[in-house]
This record gives structure tokens, sequence and C-alpha cells, in this order.
């Protein structure tokens, strides 16, 4: 190869090696719980949605317009070539295995029973993202959203049960609980973790006070016990929030603002 050539090929695949450095990070979403915190971390980069992105229960739904949907498939996993992929729930087995021997980060999203479950979630995602800075950011926003939904030391915490249009109630170890402890309200659910309230119970014990879950998705269990006649009259006068949906479907930081939400209930 004659000088000039080579310098020139020198050139070609300096400039493609740096252009290829110089691109957007790509960051794939698995499932709507994914969505929501690469929106809120990296809205910079190319992302891959998750079809339910815009759903009426997403966080940051409104965010989610005009970004790329992708199936949480292989064939579109492979196309789209993913430098991190978060998941909640999403994702086979053998869809993470081949992603990641590919050389793509995966970040988790675990449960969480409780804000430091979450800001652990947070900085995990970040740091596979690249973005520490915006997590602790994230983070000390829903510190501030508890800090300011927090009732007076030793003020009297009135009693509430939590209740899903479904028929579902949440106890102690979940982040419902959490977000009832932080908003002021002592958690009238007779069992830890989620579990159902029957009709019966309710008519017959009515809770002082309720804080409903779910209720805005009105195709959501629009036959569930929770909406049952019943259940309705009993609640009536004792509704202490009704939390939305979108607040409630993942363990993030928007948890704090249903705290914050239900504070402004709290009698």
């Amino acid at each position: 190869m004659r000088p000039a050539a080579a310098v020139a090929a020198g050139l070609s695949a300096l400039f493609l090696a740096s252009a290829a450095e110089a691109r957007p990070l790509r960051a794939m979403a698995l499932d709507q719980c994914a969505d929501q915190y690469l929106l809120a971390l990296r809205p910079d980069a190319d992302l891959a949605l998750s079809p339910r992105a815009d759903d009426p229960d997403a966080w940051l739904r409104s965010a989610a317009e005009g970004r790329r949907r992708v199936r949480p498939t292989l064939e579109a996993a492979v196309a789209f070539e993913p430098d991190v992929v978060v998941r909640y729930w999403g994702g086979e087995p053998r869809l993470l295995r081949r992603l990641s021997d590919a050389g793509a980060r995966v970040a988790v999203i675990e449960d969480a029973s409780d804000f430091k479950g979450v800001r652990r979630n947070i900085r995990i995602v970040a740091e596979a993202l690249a973005a520490p800075e915006r997590g602790e950011a994230l983070i000390a926003r829903m510190d501030a959203r508890l800090a300011a939904a927090a009732a007076t030391p030793g003020a009297p915490r009135p009693g509430a049960l939590y209740l899903t249009a479904g028929g579902f109630t949440a106890g102690s170890g979940t982040l419902v609980d959490a977000i009832l402890a932080a908003a002021g309200f002592a958690n009238l659910a007779p069992a830890p973790f989620f579990g159902p309230v029957s009709v019966e119970r309710i008519a017959l014990q009515p809770p002082a006070r309720f804080v409903l879950g779910f209720f805005d998705q009105i195709r959501g269990d629009w036959r569930g016990p929770g909406r049952h006649p019943v259940v309705r009259r009993s609640a009536r006068g004792r509704v202490a929030a009704s939390l939305p949906a979108a607040s409630l479907t993942c363990p993030a930081w928007f948890a704090a603002d249903a705290a914050a939400l239900l504070a402004e209930r709290r009698p």
C-alpha cells in the first residue's frame, strides 16, 4: 500500500472508531417499569421502550410520546443492539442470556418493600446507564417529597385499609405499607404482604378509612370485589384518598408522590 493510501486508510479507521464511540448510548426497556427508569435517568439516550410505555398507568407516559417502541423479543433486541438493558419483570431468560453474551449490561429492578429498596434500585439502574448524578438527584427529589409528607413526630396515626378494585389489600412487607407509613397512616391490613379482602368482612367490619388503589383504571377489574355495591356503600364518606395506578405499578421514586398525595388527606 502506498504511504498516502495507508494514511488515508488509517484516518478512515480512526474516524469510524470515533463515530462509534460518539454515538448515543443505546438503552432498552423490557417492561413498563423499566421504561420509567430510562425516561427519568437517560432521556438523552437512544431509547427502545416497551409497547406499554404510554399506557394510562405509566408515570412518565407523556415523556414516552414519539419514542421508539420495541417488543421484548430476541429478534427485536438483536436488531437494536442495546448497550444497556433494564428490566423489572419483562424478558425471558434466553433473551437476557443472549443480550449479556453480546456485551449488553443488564440492570434488574428488584421488588422493594420500602424506600430504602427504591433508593437501591435507582442507584443500580443509574450506574448501569452511566448517570449516577441523575440518580442521586432523583433520590433527593424523592426524599424531599417524603419529608414533606411526614407527620409531626408523636402525632396520632389514623388507621386506613388499602383496597384495590380487584379486592386486594397490602400489609406489612409491601411498598404500599411504606407509603401509608410515610404519609402518617396506620395500616389496617389484617396480614402481611398482599391478600384478598372479602366483601363480607368489609360489610360487617368496615374500616374507619379506605385508601383506594387502581380505581382510576376504568377497565381494570371493573367487576372486581372492590367495586361491589356493598363495598361502595361501606366506603362512602370514608375514602381518605384514591391513589392513581401510575404511582403504584413500579417500585420507583414516584411512590413518594403517592405518599405526598395521601398526606394531604390526613385528618
